[in-house]
């Protein structure tokens, strides 16, 4: 293992989990792990440039059309695809056709760089999750065989009970809190043959779980702002990402945003 690796250029691609998502910032903006892994990359490499092409809602097959030709042009030395959980987390969904996109964006973005990292997603444990499981491990299993075959490095966050623990997730139940994007970017950091910070699959201290009125009310708030307007959007097609532009869509040196 070369623990001494350089890059010189990052591109993420991906949806709601890589624009950031719910790492807010005072200014009403995301960070997330992306933005956390590229500070970390450019405090060792003067000049280093980054780009983030996610969009919020996007399905595999729009991250397939949209984001990931401009990414293989873009030549970057690491490149992040993280795509398909949206579509699995759907009422219905065509498995086959999440596999063909990630069959074709692996096959692109996999000879335009250096590094090509994947995600095994982490998972929320919850009775609701669980009826989803066996899509995303369906899912899960279509991202080792591409990486496999392609030579790409797998993150597993769905292997670590950690990022499992409900006190991971922010109050909509589908997005990590800060804590769990600091340590999704140092998962990412070590698959990169870099060395480690920080023991990221270390689990929370146990608490005692919230009493009954405590979680209904959760259940409560969590069904009238996130749950019901979710519901909304599927029934009339929409996404939370529509007409959304991606939030750093030029490969630029860290501290320069685009114009």
């Amino acid at each position: 293992m070369e623990m001494n690796a350089s890059y010189t250029s990052f591109v993420a691609v991906g949806d709601s989990f890589t624009e950031g998502m719910s790492d807010l910032l005072p200014d009403g903006s995301y960070r997330g792990w992306a933005d956390l892994l590229a500070a970390r990359l450019a405090a060792r490499e003067p000049g280093f440039r980054y780009a983030n092409l996610a969009v919020r809602g996007k399905l595999i097959g729009q991250i397939a059309e949209d984001q990931v030709p401009v990414a293989a042009g873009m030549g970057a030395d690491v490149v992040t695809l993280v795509g398909g959980l949206n579509d699995a987390l759907r009422p219905k969904v065509d498995m086959g056709r999440v596999r063909a996109h990630l069959e074709s964006a692996v096959e692109l973005l996999a000879p335009s760089c250096k590094r090509l990292v994947l995600m095994r997603s982490p998972g929320r444990n919850g009775p609701v999750m669980e009826r989803f499981r066996p899509r995303m491990e369906e899912l899960f299993a279509t991202i080792d065989e591409l990486a496999a075959r392609h030579g790409a490095v797998v993150v597993d966050l769905y292997g670590a009970p950690a990022l499992a623990d409900p006190r991971m997730w922010d109050v909509d139940r589908l997005h990590l809190t800060a804590e769990g994007h600091r340590r999704v970017a140092e998962a990412v950091w070590q698959a990169l043959d870099l060395p480690a910070e920080l023991d990221w699959r270390t689990e929370l201290a146990a608490t005692a779980p919230p009493g009954w009125t405590v979680r209904r009310a959760q259940d409560l708030s969590f069904a009238r702002q996130h749950l019901l307007p979710w519901i909304g959007r599927r029934l009339t097609g929409r996404s939370s990402g529509d007409g959304r532009p991606a939030k750093r869509p030029e490969l630029l040196p860290y501290g320069d945003t685009a114009s």
